[in-house]
């Protein structure tokens, strides 16, 4: 069926403007995730996409009548090897993805099958079509693109709901004896120097913070064998980029200082009454027996409930020190659609083969980029 929608204006548009206030009002009212804010998409496809060998595949829908933004669905072609696959705006740095619509708007849609029909067309041509992260299924984008069912990933988020006063959600959260761990290593790395905990508050501070958390981390994740994307300018500019045009509102940079030096950071994202926990990093090797990065995030969660905020998301990863943290964990989701043969027997060795999504992520030169590194915790 090629006849067009009565209902929507349907379009690739490749240059879209995130930063335009258009999109900033179908953001503000839509069930998209913090990982589809206004400058966290603009910077990703300006900073990131080409490098990565990526070309921006941004389907925006229009009504009809008045012109007005009704979905964006932020796509990226990006040829895996011999595979051309289409996937969400991810790159290695978002963590819950999502169509930026409404559910009502989105409903609307999914009773349109001429639009849902042009779209399925954009997309194409794929050997796969891979989307992953899905956070829940008030999107079900595996109805809009006809894919097959979602299907659970093999790791979970993990958020913990905070409460007022910071002493109810710890005494509620952490279990006793960590409590008691956390305030004696407190008191122990008191003694060690003048130590302060604050949000920078300006741009020198942040970029000053960054530099801190790409020298810790660097010798942390290479001793892993996965490496760190701050080591790569193109990822350290993306990161400061949004830290410096979110800074005051869309993200925040925690620092902790001892004497005046950074010995630890986190950085996150605020998006409705959640902070979302990005990347972290800690001077191990200077407090090793310390647990900075646990001390840094029970003070984060102390910050974060004295501004109101109602929860904090430690994103994706089972690590295990988000449970000492109350940390619950939430099911990720994901869909796929077979394009061509080659498109099958790549799905078919992925799900046979596990071993190859190791080989994936260390083979850069083919651009086989896996999954966000995890917050480390110490």
């Amino acid at each position: 069926m090629n006849k067009p929608s009565n209902n929507f204006d349907i379009g690739i548009e490749p240059s879209f403007d995130f930063l335009s206030p258009e999109y900033a009002e179908l953001f503000d009212r839509s069930a998209a995730t913090a990982f589809q804010h206004p400058i966290w998409l603009h910077s990703l496809y300006a900073r990131l996409a080409s490098n990565a060998g990526a070309t921006p595949l941004i389907v925006v829908l229009r009504y009809r009548a008045t012109g007005a933004l009704a979905m964006v669905l932020p796509l990226l072609r990006i040829r895996r090897g011999p595979i051309r696959t289409v996937e969400f705006a991810d790159l290695r740095v978002s963590d819950y993805l999502a169509p930026v619509c409404s559910p009502e708007v989105f409903s609307q849609l999914l009773d349109d099958a001429a639009a849902c029909a042009q779209i399925q067309r954009l997309v194409r041509p794929f050997d796969l079509l891979r989307m992953t992260k899905l956070p829940d299924a008030r999107l079900p984008i595996e109805n809009l693109l006809a894919t097959s069912r979602r299907v659970s990933m093999d790791t979970n988020a993990y958020a913990t709901v905070l409460v007022a006063p910071f002493e109810q959600w710890r005494s509620s959260a952490i279990d006793r004896s960590y409590q008691k761990e956390l305030a004696k290593k407190y008191r122990q790395l008191q003694k060690k120097g003048e130590l302060s905990f604050s949000c920078c508050g300006d741009g020198t501070s942040v970029l000053e913070a960054l530099e801190v958390m790409k020298k810790f981390r660097g010798p942390r994740f290479q001793a892993q064998g996965d490496g760190d994307l701050l080591q790569r300018p193109e990822y350290f500019g993306f990161y400061s980029d949004v830290a410096l045009r979110g800074l005051g509102g869309f993200v925040r940079l925690y620092a902790m200082k001892m004497d005046g030096e950074v010995i630890a950071a986190v950085l996150g994202l605020c998006h409705r009454g959640s902070f979302l926990i990005i990347m972290s990093a800690f001077d191990i090797s200077g407090y090793k027996s310390q647990s900075l990065g646990a001390l840094m995030f029970e003070q984060v969660a102390r910050d974060c409930i004295e501004r109101g905020d109602e929860m904090l998301d430690f994103t994706i990863g089972d690590e295990p020190y988000k449970k000492l943290f109350g940390g619950q964990p939430s099911p990720m989701w994901a869909v796929t659609q077979v394009g061509s043969t080659a498109g099958a027997v790549a799905l078919f060795a992925l799900k046979q083969a596990p071993w190859l999504k190791l080989a994936a992520k260390r083979l850069s030169d083919l651009r086989l980029l896996p999954a966000r590194t995890p917050t480390p915790t110490r």
